[in-house]
């Protein structure tokens, strides 16, 4: 059992390095995509992704322990079974089934052949359910036919190349039962999916609600979010990579971070009627609703507000690093100042987390501080 287990196992550990690498990028796409997050088309998104990887690790596991596998092997080694239906004949040899004797039937449960043609069958049988999500009408059974015979002559090939040379022989063999077996599996599950994806919302509906909010010009806090975690992003990296370029230190970071703000969330902005790169990412922009003059103003009010958080954390955070020697005079008060920012700036940071907690999860009933102090409002419409 432990042969199942085990690639299963590191498959999980492998997702959820993979699902924390993805988890930003995979929202920004559904809410530029959707204008919110469909939790059926995640689910089954990034159930996809675990499932492709412990199939992939269920095939490949467990690996050899050295790459001369050549030396673990005889001279007459097959590292091929071309014949068809080998696992029928295989599961009936010496198995005392007899095929006009059905009471006999239940030997199957214990020939190790038919469980290792049962695991072929039905390890490409999700795969043909995640296909007729993707591909939804039934005719398109023929893609999902291609497509399941590709991933596993995938599958065959490299297993039968040493993982494409890495092992200088193969350590398991092309079969071609298992290509059968796959195929039909997959096959399989692409009919039988309605009965699994009737659980969760079709896309057409997802589609339909996209549209919907499409029509009412809602924007999503957590578009607005993603929105500035973006323009923010885009900032310390110029920043970064000015300071690089510089004999850096804190003046000058302050003034870098300084002016890459001003541009990023004013001057941009300013030039691309409310757009930051952010928000044309998210695909929405700022508006004032009253006129271009009064929606410039805001912008930097919008600005400001972002910055002056920023210019505290900055301030607080350099304060409670300060170093002054034990034999200054100022000491004890440098000690307490450093105490005392430390403070400010957990409260800050708890602050702000709450904040963006309760607009996040308000149901658009709440605005972020920076919208609310420069009124302005979001929009999709041109």
């Amino acid at each position: 059992m432990i042969a199942y287990t085990q690639p299963i196992y590191v498959a999980a550990i492998f997702f959820v390095i993979l699902a924390f690498m993805l988890f930003i990028p995979w929202l920004i796409y559904t809410y530029r995509k959707y204008s919110y997050l469909p939790l059926s088309t995640t689910l089954i998104t990034f159930s996809f992704v675990f499932y492709f990887l412990s199939a992939l690790f269920l095939v490949l596991l467990p690996l050899p322990e050295i790459r001369d596998t050549c030396s673990l092997q005889k001279p007459d080694t097959q590292h091929y079974s071309l014949v068809p239906f080998q696992f029928v004949a295989n599961t009936l040899e010496n198995s005392g089934i007899v095929l006009s004797q059905p009471s006999t039937y239940v030997l199957l449960f214990k020939q190790p052949s038919f469980y290792q043609a049962l695991f072929n069958f039905v390890l490409l049988l999700p795969f043909g359910v995640y296909l007729r999500y993707f591909f939804q009408e039934k005719k398109n059974w023929r893609k999902a036919l291609g497509f399941t015979f590709v991933l596993t002559l995938f599958y065959e090939v490299t297993q039968v190349t040493g993982i494409y040379g890495i092992y200088n022989c193969a350590y398991r063999i092309f079969d071609v039962d298992d290509l059968m077996l796959n195929t039909a599996g997959g096959v399989l599950g692409f009919f039988i999916a309605p009965a699994v994806l009737a659980l969760f919302p079709s896309r057409q509906r997802v589609n339909a609600k996209a549209e919907k909010l499409l029509a009412l010009d809602e924007v999503k806090s957590m578009s607005v979010l993603l929105a500035i975690i973006i323009d923010l992003f885009i900032s310390n990296t110029v920043v970064k990579l000015v300071l690089n370029m510089t004999n850096a230190n804190e003046v000058i970071e302050i003034i870098a971070s300084t002016i890459a703000f001003f541009v990023l969330f004013f001057i941009i902005p300013l030039l691309w009627s409310g757009h930051t790169v952010g928000t044309k990412i998210m695909r929405f922009h700022y508006d004032s609703k009253v006129g271009r003059a009064e929606t410039n103003k805001r912008l930097f009010k919008r600005f400001g507000a972002i910055y002056v958080m920023y210019f505290i954390t900055v301030i607080a955070s350099t304060l409670s690093n300060m170093e002054i020697s034990m034999d200054s005079p100022y000491y004890k008060s440098s000690v307490f100042l450093t105490l005392g920012t430390w403070v400010i700036f957990i409260i800050l940071m708890i602050v702000l987390f709450i904040h963006i907690m309760l607009v996040v999860f308000s149901k658009e009933k709440r605005r972020f501080y920076f919208d609310e102090a420069s009124d302005l409002y979001t929009t999709r419409k041109k």
